[in-house]
């Protein structure tokens, strides 16, 4: 059920893509492909990861859809250490102010080096806006998330659902119209068992060749709790950027 719901995802993005296409002259596009990878070799030992990232915005006055796609690939020494996907749609409903607004999310995520086979999450919630202006953004959203996951717990395959509060602290910042610093970082508990919680930290710096072209460094942290599984990762690398 999982995966079929996740292979939806795309073509129900698709439908609103058509639909707000329709929509008058306002409507802006963003799109952004990134590409971060660590490499080390020494001593007859290796080890690499390849972070690949692909998102899709399109934004109204008062209406916008993100679709943002990450696939994590690693190896130490010739074994396997990730291979993790995720895939994220959102919406954000703003008032005339734009500072207060509302959100709704489904998100599905594998992942070899968190233990997670499937997980599927989906829910709506509460943002505000410190700043929103091209050269600051600082945001605090608060939600609920209804969680059904397929995970290995002390390597035993496990099926459980749960309601999840969604905490989120989101960033941008220009330095100078060259140097950007950005972050999206969660905390989601369980509302049912304190000790099940996950954490999600992702944040980087570019730095811009051009209006299209970056170079980029990012520090993500991931813990799944119930899994007892985390992993730190830093990669660095290009990402191509368009508005249209």
């Amino acid at each position: 059920m999982i995966r079929r719901i996740a292979c939806l995802l795309p073509l129900y993005v698709t439908t609103i893509t058509t639909a707000v296409a329709q929509w008058s002259d306002s409507t802006h596009y963003y799109i952004q492909l990134s590409s971060t990878n660590s490499i080390n070799r020494a001593n007859a030992k290796s080890a690499y990861l390849f972070n690949n990232g692909l998102r899709f915005s399109i934004q109204k006055e008062r209406v916008r859809l993100n679709w943002s796609n990450n696939w994590l690939y690693g190896q130490q020494d010739g074994s396997k250490t990730n291979n993790d996907f995720s895939s994220t749609f959102d919406a954000n409903f703003y008032r005339p102010d734009k500072k207060l607004f509302y959100w709704g999310l489904a998100n599905y995520n594998t992942s070899y080096s968190l233990k997670i086979k499937n997980q599927l999450l989906a829910g709506a919630g509460l943002a505000y806006s410190f700043f929103d202006t091209e050269t600051a953004y600082f945001n605090l959203s608060d939600g609920f998330l209804f969680d059904a996951s397929s995970i290995l717990e002390n390597d035993l395959p496990i099926h459980y659902q749960t309601v999840r509060n969604s905490f989120r602290v989101a960033y941008k910042f220009v330095i100078g119209s060259f140097i950007v610093v950005q972050g999206n970082n969660f905390y989601q508990p369980s509302l049912s068992k304190a000790s099940d919680y996950n954490i999600r930290l992702t944040n980087d710096i570019s730095f811009r060749l051009n209006r299209w072209l970056s170079l980029k460094a990012a520090l993500t942290y991931n813990r799944i709790n119930r899994t007892d599984s985390e992993n730190l990762l830093f990669t660095y690398g290009v990402a191509f950027e368009r508005y249209f």
